[in-house]
């Protein structure tokens, strides 16, 4: 039993079942005992790989589009630069090195760095150490003025709350322990919640046994990001995985090892994620006064930055074993296929209003 694992069995027997978002919470960002509070989780050697560490296109391309906001918007100085959840750093190295050659822009930028995970701070501030970041916890922390946010994988991290529709209606589905079999279990809140009216109307229908998920922490990010590039002006970008549109279905996983586990077996020790809403989120950043620039796959979305063309300049001085190496990394990047990220991961691109055409509200 792991150390979490008995404390959420001891705070359940005070306090009865707890929601899948508290679970999430503590799972992923206990203080002492929370998965990213206490190891660098990515890579080879860790539980789950991330675009950035596959090829550095994707973090070049990635600051380029920022880069490209920051012109449209007429060059303002300072502009903030936020990267949500930057991992290691990697994407938001790429992305610098790639920017030095937009003038002004560096001299421009102020860069800040949403994580909360003190082993992850510190790789993040060996790998840009050039870059003079500055780290927040919260939005709320970044000072006033114009913003470029990039957030790769971070939205499918955060706390999400599941219904299950019974044949009397949505029931919110908790967590409880289960005395018989000495483990977590599934449970059912006995009546109904008046958080379900956040469920999307599309998904509201669903039959009994259906699941819907929703992401209070996630629409309040986005809100908050959308009012900030709607009253002071900039963009973002949000990569991650989950449907175009809202849909019902439990997408609640747990990877250990580069391998799927158990959601509620070792809590802790594996990592948890769910898809995102990606028309849920571009719903509140409209309605807080940002414009959805484009929301398309990741595959399209590096094709139309010009990932294409990133591959064929990389490859002009790379040996044979390079070659084949930037094109896996591209097959994987923007393909298709079971094993590739190009149609799984969505990218909603956000801008201030009069940088892009007008869009109606999804």
């Amino acid at each position: 039993m792991t150390p979490l694992l008995a404390l959420l069995k001891r705070r359940i027997a005070a306090e009865g079942p707890i929601t899948v978002a508290r679970y999430m919470a503590e799972a992923l960002g206990h203080p002492k005992h929370g998965y990213y509070m206490t190891r660098d989780p990515l890579g080879q050697a860790g539980d789950f790989t991330t675009a950035p560490e596959i090829s550095q296109m994707f973090g070049e391309l990635l600051g380029l589009w920022c880069a490209d906001v920051w012109l449209r918007l007429g060059r303002p100085n300072p502009v903030l630069w936020l990267e949500l959840g930057p991992g290691r750093g990697t994407l938001m190295q790429d992305a610098w090195r790639a920017t030095k050659a937009v003038p002004g822009f560096h001299q421009a930028v102020r860069l800040y760095l949403l994580e909360t995970s003190p082993v992850l701070r510190q790789r993040q501030a060996t790998m840009l150490e050039d870059a003079g970041p500055c780290w927040i916890e919260r939005l709320a922390d970044l000072p006033d003025g114009p913003l470029l946010a990039i957030a790769n994988e971070f939205f499918d991290a955060l706390p999400i709350r599941q219904f299950q529709m019974t044949e009397t209606g949505w029931r919110e589905r908790l967590i409880a322990w289960d005395e018989t079999n000495d483990a977590l279990s599934f449970a059912l809140a006995p009546n109904e919640d008046p958080a379900v009216h956040l469920i999307p109307s599309s998904v509201r229908q669903a039959p009994p046994g259906a699941i819907a998920e929703f992401c209070p922490t996630g629409i309040s990010i986005v809100s908050d990001l959308g009012h900030r590039i709607g009253s002071a002006g900039g963009g973002a970008a949000i990569i991650d995985y989950g449907p175009l549109t809202s849909a019902a279905g439990d997408s609640l996983q747990a990877v250990h090892g580069h391998e799927f586990a158990d959601p509620l077996d070792r809590p802790g020790e594996n990592d948890l994620t769910a898809h995102v809403d990606f028309q849920t989120l571009a719903r509140a950043a409209t309605e807080a006064g940002a414009v959805v620039e484009r929301l398309e796959t990741q595959g399209d979305f590096l094709t139309n930055l010009g990932i294409a063309q990133r591959a064929t300049a990389l490859r002009a001085n790379a040996s044979a074993s390079q070659c084949a190496a930037i094109d896996a990394a591209l097959r994987r990047l923007t393909g298709t296929a079971s094993d590739a990220m190009g149609g799984l991961f969505k990218v909603l691109s956000l801008v201030s209003p009069g940088l892009a055409p007008d869009t109606a509200a999804p």
